[in-house]
């Protein structure tokens, strides 16, 4: 976004890219929680057993409000990358000539 002309930046990309950002570190630590919880589980606990079923719909219900931030604030993604490919095709502005300066006539 940086290198985006600044009249394109919308400004509530910064704050959906928060969003994204923060909702990406839960899901990862909601991850490495689940990794440990199934590690946990005795090892009768495999899936379609009640106790890995009701730990993984727990560990999924955790999931849900981060996932629904990244279907609401990912399309943020999708635009910057929209804008940044438009302005690396857009003409550079034609330098302009400078003005001329003609000098004052002299008064006689």
């Amino acid at each position: 976004m940086a290198q985006l002309p600044t009249a394109w930046v919308q400004r509530r990309w910064l704050y959906q890219l928060g969003a994204l950002r923060d909702a990406l570190d839960q899901l990862g630590e909601l991850h490495d929680h689940w990794l440990s919880v199934q590690e946990a589980l005795p090892a009768t606990a495999k899936p379609g057993t009640p106790a890995f079923d009701d730990a993984l719909a727990e560990h999924h219900a955790e999931s849900w409000s981060y996932l629904d931030d990244w279907a609401t604030h990912g399309k943020a993604l999708r635009e910057i990358h929209t804008a940044a490919r438009k302005a690396r095709s857009a003409p550079s502005p034609t330098p302009q000539p400078a003005p001329t300066v003609r000098p004052a006539a002299r008064k006689k």
